[in-house]
């Protein structure tokens, strides 16, 4: 057998590649907060989040002895014939459901569906494991009201960085307790699925503060809670993994979907050229294709009757 990295590549056209190389040549890597101190300084600094057009409804869900709340759109025109749960990222300690606000909005409407976005609780002040404590009750509310609240019982779940290793671990837990069977599908973006440093992609990025804020104080961190790339994967919906080739997590990513694979997920990974991490929200056209791939993908799963 014949193994390359390019042959898992998303067709794109080779334009979009010179455009993206082009761009990143000229963009200063970016990099997260490495203190407490520049975390604060951070999020002071960060500017507000755009709002959509119609604006999101902001409400408190209560499910599983929690209230989250949550940032809900629906679609202008039609009734939703699915729901999307959407988990922002942000390295668990930077950021809001409102930074996917025109994100969500458009998703809304592009494929008719109603979107809820959490806004669970950020590290340090709120560490592990209040994160997927949040996103799971969410998730269970979904199961519980969808049906009454939007006309339709078909979820699927999906995040980016941060929020798609909350999302992972979410479907985790709902299997757990046999609800998972609701769910039709996850998109999840370039997701970070070891924070122990065991794996060699986990010893990439061991010495993030992000890791330390969240999770510094549990001794084990390789539990499938912190960790899902070490959980018994096997049950997940339909699961579409994304990534950049210049994604520090590529590694993280190739070895989570073998992993889905092996246990005999239908998992569908797809490799962007000359792309780093987070790269679908930067002003790319390889960014707008992807987005539009995760939308048909999305609508496949969610929208046919």
């Amino acid at each position: 057998m014949r193994f390359a990295l390019d042959a898992l590549f998303a067709d794109v056209p080779a334009e979009q590649v010179d455009e993206a190389r082009e761009f990143y040549k000229s963009r200063a890597a970016g990099r997260g907060p490495s203190t407490l101190g520049e975390l604060k300084e951070a999020r002071a600094t960060r500017p507000a989040p755009r709002v959509a057009d119609p604006p999101a409804i902001e409400e408190t869900i209560e499910a599983a002895e929690a209230r989250v709340p949550v940032r809900i759109f629906t679609p202008i025109d039609d009734p939703p014939r699915g729901v999307y749960l959407d988990i922002h990222g942000g390295g668990f300690y930077m950021d809001s459901a409102a930074r996917g606000d025109e994100r969500n909005r458009e998703l809304a409407d592009a494929l008719q569906l109603a979107v809820v976005s959490v806004d669970y609780r950020l590290a340090p002040e709120h560490s592990w494991p209040a994160a997927p404590n949040d996103c799971e009750a969410a998730a269970l509310w979904l199961v519980e009201e969808a049906n009454a609240r939007f006309g339709t019982s078909r979820l699927a779940i999906g995040g980016n960085s941060a929020g798609a290793t909350l999302a992972l671990v979410t479907l985790l837990r709902l299997r757990d307790r046999g609800a998972v069977d609701r769910f039709t599908g996850a998109a999840l973006r370039f997701g970070t699925y070891d924070l122990s440093a065991q794996t060699p992609a986990g010893r990439r990025i061991a010495d993030e503060y992000f890791i330390q804020a969240y999770a510094s104080h549990v001794e084990d961190r390789t539990v499938p809670d912190i960790s899902p790339i070490y959980g018994v994967l096997d049950g997940l919906p339909p699961t579409l993994l994304i990534v950049g080739s210049a994604d520090v997590l590529l590694e993280d990513n190739l070895a989570l979907a073998g992993r889905l694979s092996a246990a005999g997920n239908d998992v569908e990974l797809r490799v962007y050229p000359e792309s780093p991490h987070g790269f679908t929200n930067h002003p790319t056209t390889m960014a707008s294709t992807a987005l539009s791939g995760i939308n048909s993908w999305l609508r496949d799963r969610l929208t046919q009757s």
